[in-house]
């Protein structure tokens, strides 16, 4: 199963015939689908007049293919009569007459319609809007299924480089857990050091073996405080369920936000553990890494 982003854009045009034999007219229906990245499925329609009777069954379509992202759908549709100038029937002319006499005897200041008006109205009578929405529903699945396409396509991106991401902090976890024992050898030598001056201050008060029994306590005491081995457990564990969703692919978009949050964590931990420079390089290079993870996975469905 692919990886989706909820970033994409795709578009169609159709063409739709209408009219009497004499004033053929050709309407083109156009339809375009964008989204980008949201919490929740929020759906927002632009259509002309002619297309909002398909709002219902447009909304029904896309939240079956569609779970998170902020869509926008955009719908247009433009008449290319074949006649230069629309010839108004006859039966038109009498039922703007018989309007424009009930409006005028309501509204006596009202004007009466010109040229212009009736044939603008004539114009708008070429197209049936049920011919409209019949001919945009199948039109939507074609743009609907082209936006599946490109949120695959870009969705397919975002895994690789999010594995590439997965594959770098494996690297600093490793190179992290050998540092520990090292840190404690470093810092029992220093304490054997320092109890061996202060022997010599001391004029032979404290006996080398206490002096050595205290420094390996010391030593103790820190190897506990600097452990990070349960950190990079954990972490370890996050890094193989983060790997496991993506490569399953599906609605993981959530799942993965919460595993972000949990490594963003041990990388802190670890952070406030650190007794040396090299530790504090590696969490801060961790932190980086899963911010970079954060900000791609904000964009996944």
């Amino acid at each position: 199963m692919s990886v989706y982003s909820m970033t994409g854009y795709a578009s169609a045009q159709t063409g739709l015939q209408t009219g009497a034999p004499q004033q053929r007219s050709n309407t083109q229906i156009g339809l375009e689908i964008r989204s980008v990245n949201s919490r929740f499925l929020d759906l927002s329609f632009r259509l002309p007049e002619e297309l909002r009777a398909a709002e219902p069954a447009l909304r029904e379509l896309l939240t079956a293919k569609l779970k998170r992202g902020k869509v926008e759908v955009r719908g247009s549709v433009e008449q290319q009569n074949a006649t230069v100038v629309p010839e108004p029937s006859a039966e038109l002319l009498q039922q703007l007459q018989q309007v424009q006499t009930h409006v005028q005897q309501a509204m006596p200041q009202a004007r009466a319609l010109s040229v212009s008006d009736v044939l603008r109205l004539a114009g708008t009578q070429s197209s049936s809007p049920i011919d409209a929405v019949q001919a945009a529903l199948p039109l939507a699945k074609e743009v609907l299924e082209a936006l599946m396409r490109a949120r695959a396509r870009e969705g397919e991106r975002l895994a690789v480089m999010l594995l590439d991401r997965i594959s770098q902090l494996r690297t600093l976890a490793a190179q992290a857990g050998p540092l520990v024992p090292k840190l404690v050898e470093q810092q029992r030598v220093r304490f054997v050091e320092r109890w061996k001056e202060a022997m010599a201050l001391g004029e032979g008060s404290v006996t080398p073996e206490a002096a050595t029994d205290r420094a390996l306590t010391e030593a103790t005491a820190f190897a506990i405080r600097i452990d990070v081995a349960e950190e990079i457990t954990r972490l370890n564990a996050h890094l193989d369920e983060l790997q496991r969703l993506i490569e399953k692919g599906g609605e993981i978009g959530k799942r993965l936000d919460f595993l972000i949050q949990e490594l963003h964590r041990e990388a802190n931990t670890l952070g406030s553990k650190s007794a040396a420079l090299e530790l504090t390089r590696i969490s801060v290079d961790m932190k980086v890494l899963i911010e970079q993870i954060r900000e791609q996975v904000q964009n996944i469905e």
